[in-house]
């Protein structure tokens, strides 16, 4: 009981107001921003940063977390709810079923065989996100590892991997190729009582301790742990090896939601999404990943809230995104084809403020990586990439890895595109002498990690891809004809080639 009513307290003095009182908040509070220079002039880092020590604030009074099913995501969607309930919006909950996930304490790892050593969590090991709780001792075979730099390793993504696998054994798998969903399930297939991941090594960013999610839909039954790949590596290596291996967490079925806010006005026919994930993982508060999202697209809202959109605009902050991307794809499977059909475009917002990061957009025409997003996922790229050019600043693409709620709208045909600065992904040389930053470090080095906390933000970029998200959004809301040919207000008619006319914000 007491820790329900410190979260209440906590949401109602965010809400009463965490930003002082100024003649620019009085003035942007009254007026309709319905141009880039006056939503980008009322759109700031200091509103984006008083919504991520609002869901900070959260966290601190509940287990340190935000993370789908708990009392700490449920006060989050109720922050954001307020807010734009407040702001005239229709807001709308989708509430839903999913494996939660959590540790419940400290779990060990520890060799019996051939030597006796106990391993470190966080330091040697770490158990994988929805990993089935247990306490196995057993023996440990190798399943078709290929080591070395520049290997291709597909261990454990064919049944055929576990030909021979003693049943009752510990499986010793490496990362590559195929989900570590279905590496687990093969394994629990063969007989494997546990199974351990190792990072694949195959390049110098792939060879770390790494945090890896089995999926909400994991259904192996056995426990399963990650290690680097010099861990692993000394593990293949160990004739007779003997480990015990105690997931000390809880996995079983609890509730959360996706919140919807929609615009009251614009046309019902042609519907603009703008999406983040609003939970965080089970080890930390989630403030980057993604309370940056988060914050960005509700401050943008909360300012666009007197805007008379050409097109109906609905923003989604996504409930168990990182329990498998649950939240998005329950949504969009959800929607008859009519309702898809209706859907004009998806913008994805998944850790915007990175500390050392990249600008990184998502590769919509397919030129870097190979793959392209629906038709129309091109010109919003460009859209992105010419936002940033605008104002001397670089930008590169990264892959669509389906690794992000944007998925399910890929898999349906809906064009989208979106902003990211960087995971656990190793800055290099080229990109710190572009960007800044430190070369050799992961783009965020609290990812999913306890210290994803408020200071766990890079101020510059965070502000700078607010401003980019208003932009878009706004562009959007107006006119969307050169995602999908539909006709919008003039003063936002879409440019040649890409480029983009009406006001150029410098």
């Amino acid at each position: 009981m007491l820790r329900r009513i410190t979260v209440v307290v906590v949401i109602l003095v965010v809400c009463l107001g965490v930003l002082p009182v100024t003649a620019q908040n009085a003035a942007c509070a009254a007026r309709d921003n319905n141009t880039f220079n006056k939503l980008l002039e009322c759109v700031t880092l200091a509103g984006v940063r008083a919504h991520q020590a609002a869901f900070q604030a959260i966290a601190d009074a509940n287990s340190g977390d935000r993370v789908s099913g708990s009392s700490g995501y449920n006060a989050s969607a109720a922050y954001v709810a307020s807010r734009m309930s407040a702001a005239g919006y229709i807001v709308t909950q989708q509430s839903f079923q999913f494996y939660s996930f959590r540790e419940v304490g400290p779990s060990t790892l520890t060799q019996l065989a051939p030597l006796g050593r106990a391993y470190v969590e966080d330091v040697d090991f770490v158990v994988a996100d929805h990993s089935d709780p247990g306490d196995v001792t057993a023996g440990v075979t190798a399943v078709d590892l290929q080591l070395g730099l520049g290997n291709n390793s597909t261990s454990g993504c064919d049944a055929a991997d576990f030909a021979g696998f003693p049943a009752g054994h510990i499986a010793l798998m490496q990362r590559g190729t195929c989900t570590f969903q279905l590496k687990a399930e093969n394994a629990a297939a063969a007989g494997a009582v546990g199974a351990i991941i190792f990072n694949q090594g195959n390049t110098p960013d792939r060879t770390g301790l790494f945090v890896g999610t089995l999926s909400a839909a994991y259904a192996g039954g056995i426990p399963v742990m990650m290690s680097s790949y010099a861990q692993g590596e000394e593990w293949a290596g160990l004739p007779g090896l003997t480990l015990r291996l105690f997931a000390n967490v809880f996995r079983g079925l609890a509730t959360t939601t996706n919140v919807f806010a929609e615009s009251r006005a614009g046309n019902p026919n042609n519907v603009v999404m703008v999406g983040a994930h609003l939970d965080s993982v089970p080890r930390g508060p989630g403030i980057n990943d993604n309370g940056s999202g988060s914050a960005a697209i509700l401050e943008v809202a909360l300012q666009m809230a007197k805007v008379k959109p050409r097109n109906k605009v609905r923003f989604a902050w996504w409930g168990a995104e990182e329990a498998g991307l649950v939240g998005s794809t329950l949504y969009v499977n959800s929607l008859s084809q009519a309702e898809r059909d209706r859907i004009a475009l998806y913008l994805n917002f998944d850790m915007v403020g990175s500390p050392n990061y990249v600008r990184f957009v998502y590769d919509g025409d397919g030129s870097a990586f190979g793959l392209a997003g629906p038709p129309g996922s091109g010109p919003i790229e460009n859209l992105f990439v010419n936002f940033y050019a605008a104002r001397g600043l670089a930008s590169e693409p990264t892959q669509i890895s389906f690794r992000s709620d944007y998925a399910a709208f890929f898999n349906n045909g809906i064009p989208f595109g979106g902003l990211f600065t960087g995971a656990e992904g190793i800055k290099t040389p080229q990109q710190a002498a572009i960007y800044g930053g430190t070369a050799g470090l992961a783009y965020d080095p609290c990812y999913h990690q306890p210290c994803d906390t408020y200071a766990n933000v890079s101020l510059a970029v965070l502000d700078l891809n607010a401003d980019a998200i208003a932009y878009a959004t706004l562009q959007y809301a107006m006119n969307t004809e050169a995602v999908n040919g539909l006709r919008g207000k003039g003063n936002f008619k879409p440019g040649k080639a890409g480029e983009w006319g009406g006001e150029l914000i410098q």
